[in-house]
């Protein structure tokens, strides 16, 4: 056990790779609990050195042995440390005590608690934060672990209220250089919810077919006196449950699953729309965000948190006042007459639903896309020959340079040439960058009043957003 490792909670914890999106909330946590908490990462940005700067945590910029003066009484290894990492080799040489990030949160934060993990491709972590501020708005003061910055909760990415429920979004990538799999098999769910499931993570896992197998092994953990909620429309995910030993309830927009929502609308940026369990209706909601996507999140979040007894009021006071986690359609400004929106859209399915969710909030305006090749997957050429369709829902593309483009053989990289000339053939003008700057450049001159350029990376894509308004401000300067 970990906890035999440290004789109080003021032993010391080092995090090897402090910056991460999970592990600097995790630090956060730790110290919370009252440990002494240090670490160590390169390129820490906003929000994770904001966090860290303010829960007042120190950590070093670079990896070195003597970072671990004192030695810690437990070091917490990040995913992204491998062999030859200084401080894991120093670790390992001198036998400190050491675990994953997952297993902090399986020792340290879920026993006591009725963990709710929340997995899948897409919509986990607004689902998670969804649910996670309705069993807040409910008086039940969860504890909760999202993998992204909740403006609901003071720009906090997690939570330690005490209650009942520790709700976590399960991240299916690797767990640590020890530990090759998924992080969800540690968090132990006794209720479910699976929001979709496609090929993703190319790095580490060779097709579907591998993912979906650690879908099922999370599902076989469900106990028999817990629930699973699952989108129902996906023959992948319900493939996944086939063999679930506890209650399966499907949520959709068809009709046809146990939980749906119909009458949808959207006016005076709001989305409306009634929820129905069997046919029987629950609620009626109204929640200020746009696109199917994040009403089939609502959906799951209201199936969950109503199943577990809270009631219709607050589920609806919750969603009413639900403000969306940043990089999720995050309005950033507007500059000559042109709305600039960052979102975390990295895949072909949630650049497409994205896109349309835009063309819903923003009727009859010209769109932009500009998006960054920067994951694992998209630096490859996977989705080479679907992401055209996605980008074409857009007025126009703009596609930036692949991110650690050294890293990949000529084969394999994706191309943003290849994809802009695919985008061009289906009736939609499209051109690759060598820079965000150039994008950004390019932009300021060609957009006009009233565009709503939409930036999707899963990083910062070199701060094109703030290049972009700064640019745009300059440029609406020079027109008037």
């Amino acid at each position: 056990m970990l906890g035999n490792h440290i004789s109080s909670r003021s032993g010391h914890i080092h995090l090897l790779g402090i910056g991460g999106a999970a592990m600097a909330p995790v630090a956060g946590m730790l110290k919370e609990r009252g440990y002494h908490v240090t670490g160590s990462d390169t390129n820490v940005y906003p929000p994770a050195s904001t966090l860290l700067a303010s829960l007042g945590i120190p950590y070093n910029e670079g990896f070195r042995a003597e970072n671990l003066r004192p030695v810690p009484d437990l070091a917490v290894i990040g995913n992204v440390i491998a062999r030859g990492n200084p401080e894991l080799e120093h670790i390992l040489d001198e036998k400190v005590s050491y675990c994953s990030m997952a297993e902090i949160i399986e020792e340290f934060f879920i026993p006591k608690h009725s963990s709710i993990v929340i997995a899948g491709t897409h919509g986990k972590t607004t689902t998670t934060a969804m649910l996670a501020w309705i069993f807040q708005v409910a008086g039940r003061r969860p504890d909760f672990l999202v993998g992204g910055v909740a403006p609901n909760f003071g720009d906090r990415s997690y939570g330690l209220g005490g209650g009942e429920e520790f709700i976590i979004e399960g991240d299916e990538y690797e767990t640590a250089f020890f530990d090759r799999g998924p992080k969800f098999l540690h968090y132990h769910p006794e209720e479910l919810i699976l929001t979709s499931l496609e090929y993703d993570h190319a790095d580490i896992y060779p097709d579907l077919a591998s993912i979906s197998k650690q879908f099922r092994l999370l599902v076989n953990l469900v106990p028999r006196r817990g629930r699973i909620l699952v989108w129902g429309e996906s023959e992948e995910v319900l493939r996944c449950t086939e063999k679930a030993f506890c209650p399966v309830e499907t949520y959709g927009l068809s009709g046809e699953g146990d939980w749906s929502a119909g009458d949808l609308l959207w006016e005076d940026n709001m989305t409306a729309f009634r929820v129905a369990f069997r046919g029987k209706e629950v609620a009626r909601i109204r929640t200020p965000v746009a696109g199917r996507h994040m009403i089939l999140d609502a959906l799951a979040a209201i199936g969950l948190a109503y199943g577990r007894g809270v009631e219709c009021e607050a589920i609806e006071q919750a969603l009413a006042t639900f403000q969306n986690v940043r990089k999720r359609m995050e309005f950033k400004g507007d500059a000559g007459g042109v709305t600039v929106i960052e979102d975390f859209a990295h895949h072909p399915t949630a650049i497409r639903l994205t896109l349309e969710a835009a063309r819903t909030r923003w009727p009859g305006r010209r769109i932009w896309a500009a998006i960054e090749p920067r994951s694992n997957t998209m630096r490859r050429k996977v989705f080479e020959k679907v992401l055209p369709e996605a980008l074409a829902i857009a007025d126009a593309a703009l596609i930036g340079p692949v991110s650690r483009a050294q890293l990949l053989k000529d084969e394999d990289r994706f191309s943003p040439a290849k994809v802009a000339e695919d985008v061009q053939a289906l009736g939609r003008p499209a051109q690759a960058f060598d820079s965000a700057e150039e994008i950004a450049e390019y932009l300021a001159a060609e957009s006009r009043p009233g565009d709503v350029v939409m930036i999707m990376s899963n990083g910062s894509f070199d701060g094109l957003s703030g290049k972009l308004l700064e640019k745009l401000a300059a440029h609406s300067g020079v027109r008037a």
